[in-house]
């Protein structure tokens, strides 16, 4: 009996903590623990999907599917900031009670999507008859056919996700991240049973891997549509009358800057793949992109923290609560000092994991390629929230320039490093360290000098 009373006990006072605050810090800690399950289902899963997908098409043909979803990546780059500028222009438009205001936002922030990547997929199709995937790839001539209908695939997927996926940036912007990060659950769910399905059915085949991996978020991200914009969004829901082209400024002036910025981020951590395959092998594209995955979990789970900053700061910035900001910023300070230590750990036992993992001698990593990858990380994750709370009061041109710089300064210490240096895949990641100034040089100046120095100008801009 003393049990069932000491769990009562504990569950009242995890309510009392929970419930503890403004209630944009209710929102945000509801969400971070909500946040955290679902996102610790979506590593269960990404663990289990590397693997399971390695022994289907094998470790080179594997990569074959990374570069080609890298390339095809690039395209995002037609988003021009739009779901960012939303973002930001729903939650002032919220704050403000302007709902109104964010329908019309909503629905022209869908209409000028469909139309850009409409286009995009007719030009891809006329175009994807010309291209050369044996030459771009480095991989065989007898590939060519297989990758082509793959790109096709993987391009339409890229397509329709990048318009139906405004329903996310949408709950995000109202500082529900974990419904937002459940739409993506849900499509890995739906990935991981046709990829089970697949493996027992079938021999390895990379287009059926693509339908499987491609289809199963878009029919998520369909229904989710459906779902929110019939119910709780209703009154946001996207309509041809509210769809406003003059409005559209607002949203390109915003979503420019974010989009050069989208370019740089695009640039560095897309194009590795394409370099290393062309010079160490789409093999090395594997080993590269495990320790990513694997280091990536530190930045993943950080993220299930900082998601809500964002809008939150947007919110907060603009009722003038400066102490909540400068709160927030001290306590993911703290959790950074945390992570680094987790990282830590992974780093010391990263060649048993990977062995456990993935089986033994399925993929060669180097400790140096782990080293560099556990670094980057972690540098990372120190300059994010800065960015995070510029991003969310719209301070985005000192970023914007770091933006034009940063793509360059990447690719050109990147090939450096394994030209002239004789490096192997690790120069990747001490590149994008160096090319990332703005996240760990900039970003927490510039906050410094917004909120304790009170700083106008170029600063707030």
């Amino acid at each position: 009996m003393q049990t069932k009373y000491k769990a009562i006990d504990a569950l009242v006072f995890f309510k009392k903590i929970l419930n503890k605050g403004q209630d944009r810090s209710v929102k945000a800690k509801k969400n971070i623990i909500a946040s955290f399950i679902i996102r610790a289902v979506s590593i269960a899963i990404s663990l289990i999907l590397v693997p399971l997908t390695i022994n289907y098409i094998n470790p080179t043909r594997y990569g074959i599917w990374l570069t080609i979803s890298s390339i095809i990546a690039w395209f995002s780059f037609f988003d021009i900031g739009l779901t960012q500028g939303l973002r930001n222009k729903f939650a002032a438009a919220k704050a403000s009670n302007d709902d109104s205001l964010a329908q019309v936002y909503v629905s022209t922030t869908y209409a000028i999507l469909a139309m850009i990547f409409c286009a995009l997929w007719l030009i891809f199709l006329l175009a994807n008859q010309f291209l050369n995937w044996s030459a771009i790839l480095n991989i065989s001539e007898s590939m060519q056919a297989e990758v082509s209908v793959l790109a096709i695939i993987v391009f339409t997927y890229f397509c329709l996700q990048f318009v139906l996926r405004i329903i996310s940036t949408v709950i995000t912007a109202n500082q529900q991240p974990a419904k937002a990060s459940l739409i993506d659950v849900c499509g890995q769910i739906l990935s991981l049973i046709l990829v089970l399905i697949l493996v027992r059915t079938t021999d390895g085949s990379l287009i059926k891997l693509g339908i499987a991996l491609c289809v199963s978020p878009l029919l998520v991200l369909l229904g989710a549509n459906i779902f929110f914009f019939k119910g709780i969004f209703y009154k946001y829901r996207p309509v041809l009358s509210k769809v406003k082209l003059s409005y559209a400024k607002g949203l390109f002036n915003l979503g420019l800057i974010f989009f050069i910025i989208q370019v740089a981020c695009i640039v560095q951590f897309e194009t590795a793949n394409i370099i290393i395959a062309r010079n160490f092998g789409t093999i090395e594209v594997t080993s590269y992109n495990i320790v990513y995955k694997y280091f990536g979990l530190l930045t993943m789970i950080f993220t299930i923290f900082l998601t809500p900053f964002w809008s939150a700061s947007t919110e907060a910035y603009l009722k003038n609560d400066i102490q909540w900001i400068k709160n927030g910023i001290k306590k993911y300070n703290i959790l950074n000092l945390v992570f680094i230590g987790a990282g830590v750990l992974m780093l010391i036992f990263s060649e048993e994991i990977y062995t456990l993992w993935l089986g033994k001698g399925k993929v060669n990593i180097s400790f140096s390629l782990s080293l560099c990858g556990f670094i980057f990380f972690n540098v990372s994750m120190f300059g994010s929230k800065y960015v995070y709370f510029l991003n969310g009061i719209g301070a985005l041109r000192i970023q914007f320039l770091a933006s034009i710089i940063s793509p360059f300064l990447y690719v050109i210490v990147a090939m450096f490093l394994i030209r002239y240096y004789q490096m192997g895949v690790y120069a990747l990641f001490i590149a994008s360290v160096i090319a990332n100034f703005n996240g760990y040089i900039l970003s927490p100046l510039q906050y410094h000098l917004i909120i304790n120095r009170n700083k106008k100008g170029v600063w707030i801009k």
